[in-house]
């Protein structure tokens, strides 16, 4: 089936672990976009992971406003860390006030870190940060949003294939329904002409069919509906070949859309004026489903 490769820019993939006492979860969103955005959003202590994360997912991912978030939590009683200015501060006051009281003694390191503020419960930033099982963890969650993707792109694949079937039957309908206008706009133009001669001096004829073939010309739509059928032919050829095609497909949906205006600006009868805002419905609805192929 043609489109097995086609990725969509849209997913969504979580991994989650718990390693030294800590629990981890990764949440990996993507959404559509113009090029390949990358934003992480890490706890502190966890920044210098991004690098190497952020290459990783380049690798992976050509397009798409990518989040991923880390979560960390720790479910064991938290260690206990001294505040460095605390302890500094009470240091300094507890030595001088020793020094100013006769015979008494230095201060005591345990009477210190009892005071209110020298002791505080150790942030994951100040404890071992687990970089391998996070790491494996977000490979995890990215492979999840590759995958992801692929299986929207599937869908899509099938969608956009039923979107230019659609748009194929309705360029045939639009042909037949073209097919007598030059002569019927000749035909129409000609019995104007007469009734207007009856009126003013006559022209040369040969003039009067230079103009009405003129004008006939500019009602055959033949060649819109030629490259229609171009069209869908490269997008046919896009599909099957799948792989990072959303740039250029989104191009050929703007070529698309202005022979299907052409067409109807051409248009001089009710039934292919209706064809043609067909065909322009359908193309905006491919171009949407467009907007998504990564």
């Amino acid at each position: 089936m043609a489109g097995g490769k086609l990725r969509s820019m849209t997913g969504f993939a979580r991994s989650e672990g718990e390693t030294d006492g800590l629990t981890w979860a990764w949440e990996l969103r993507s959404v559509n976009g113009r090029g390949l955005e990358l934003r992480f959003r890490l706890p502190s202590g966890f920044d210098t992971l991004e690098p190497g994360l952020r290459e990783a997912a380049g690798k992976l991912l050509k397009r798409g406003n990518v989040t991923a978030n880390l979560t960390v939590k720790r479910e064991e009683q938290p260690k206990l860390a001294a505040d460095p200015v605390a302890l500094e501060q009470v240091l300094a006051l507890a030595t001088d006030l020793a020094r100013r009281i006769p015979g008494a003694a230095p201060p005591r390191a345990e009477a210190l870190l009892a005071l209110p503020g020298v002791l505080r419960p150790a942030s994951v930033a100040e404890t071992a940060v687990p970089a391998e099982a996070v790491r494996a963890g977000f490979a995890t969650a990215l492979a999840g949003l590759v995958a992801a993707r692929a299986g929207e792109g599937g869908r899509l694949a099938l969608l956009l294939a039923g979107q230019l079937d659609e748009i194929d039957a309705l360029r045939r309908a639009a042909i037949g329904e073209a097919a007598d206008q030059p002569a019927a706009q000749r035909a129409r133009m000609l019995e104007t002409i007469a009734s207007l001669l009856g009126e003013i001096p006559a022209l040369p004829e040969e003039r009067i069919a230079q103009e009405v073939a003129i004008l006939a010309g500019k009602s055959d739509v033949r060649e819109e509906l030629d490259r229609l059928d171009a069209h869908l032919h490269a997008a046919r050829a896009l599909l099957a070949e799948g792989e990072n095609i959303g740039r250029r497909f989104d191009f050929l949906v703007q070529e698309f859309n202005r022979e299907a205006n052409t067409l109807c600006s051409k248009s001089a009868s009710v039934a292919l004026t209706a064809t043609g805002l067909k065909l322009k419905a359908t193309i905006e609805q491919m171009r949407e489903q467009v907007q998504n192929v990564e």
